[in-house]
């Protein structure tokens, strides 16, 4: 039914994997996995930013949070290099400064703040009540497998990640009910390493999917819509416990507001036992032709 490769989580591992500059410390250069339109994925580079400041850190510290920003696309075709500024090294907290670049010029801006592991008060909120387990929700495969479509068969078989939407997907058609509430299940469609600085940035790739989604769903449109023009701005992200992302994640998603072109959308990721995991924002363009 389908030429989509044998194991995409094999794919985006490759990607991930950066080779170090031979001349100058602290650079290091990444490809890209192909993309329908040509352009680099937000999260693709989100993570190869964070995993090449991770390089830099010494064991034992791991990032708890980022921000970045997206500034120019990005070309699939041409390599990306990474360039880390040390800004930080003190007795718990380490600061790195990324830009991914190509010709030159930055595509990505990220700060990233690593922390040795430490006590400290510990709660979280509460899993919300009632939603569905991924074994009860339909999958992109089930819904858009059959579909002889560059971008169907993307997100149904080539992503390295199975995405399940609570209450239906916003592919093709916009949501019978107009809510900025999604909540959505993912996890690797392979198995990886236990290598907790990659669990939490294949987070940060995977999240770049849907985090616009509730934008959409709140402005009654659909990734169909005809016209639209959608793009990441910015991206934070807090990880306040260990993660897996070859388990089942849930997202529970909200959009607070869009305006002048933008909107924002806003995720907490749980694990399937309820354990908050990640509090993620992010800001994007979004642009409709009658809006």
């Amino acid at each position: 039914m389908s030429d989509a490769p044998a194991n995409p989580t094999a794919q985006v591992l490759d990607a991930l994997d950066l080779t170090p500059d031979g001349t100058t410390p602290d650079l290091f250069e990444g490809r890209s996995l192909p993309q329908p339109n040509g352009r680099v994925f937000g999260g693709q580079v989100l993570a190869q930013a964070l995993l090449a400041a991770g390089r830099t850190v010494e064991d034992g510290r791991l990032p708890h949070s980022l921000h970045g920003y997206f500034l120019r696309a990005g070309v699939v075709t041409e390599p990306i290099t990474f360039a880390v500024e040390r800004l930080r090294d003190g007795r718990s907290f380490t600061a790195r400064h990324t830009h991914a670049l190509q010709g030159g010029e930055p595509i990505l801006s990220m700060i990233a703040s690593f922390q040795v592991e430490q006590d400290g008060v510990d709660y979280a909120d509460p899993v919300p009540d009632g939603i569905p387990g991924p074994d009860d929700v339909p999958s992109a495969l089930d819904l858009l497998g059959r579909i002889d479509h560059p971008v169907a068969k993307f997100w149904s078989q080539e992503s390295a990640f199975d995405v399940r939407h609570v209450g239906g997907s916003i592919y093709l058609d916009r949501a019978a009910e107009v809510t900025g509430q999604q909540q959505v299940w993912f996890r690797s469609r392979g198995a990886l390493p236990d290598d907790q600085l990659l669990h939490r940035a294949l987070l940060a790739y995977a999240c770049d999917q849907v985090m616009l989604e509730p934008v959409l769903r709140r402005a009654g449109r659909s990734w169909a819509t005809r016209g639209m023009s959608i793009a990441s701005l910015d991206h934070a992200m807090w990880w306040h416990r260990d993660v897996r992302v070859d388990d089942w994640l849930l997202y529970v998603q909200t959009s607070p507001s869009a305006q002048g072109g933008r909107g924002l959308g806003a995720a907490r990721v749980f694990t399937r036992d309820g354990a908050l995991v990640a509090s993620i924002a992010q800001e994007g363009m979004v642009r409709f032709p009658d809006a």
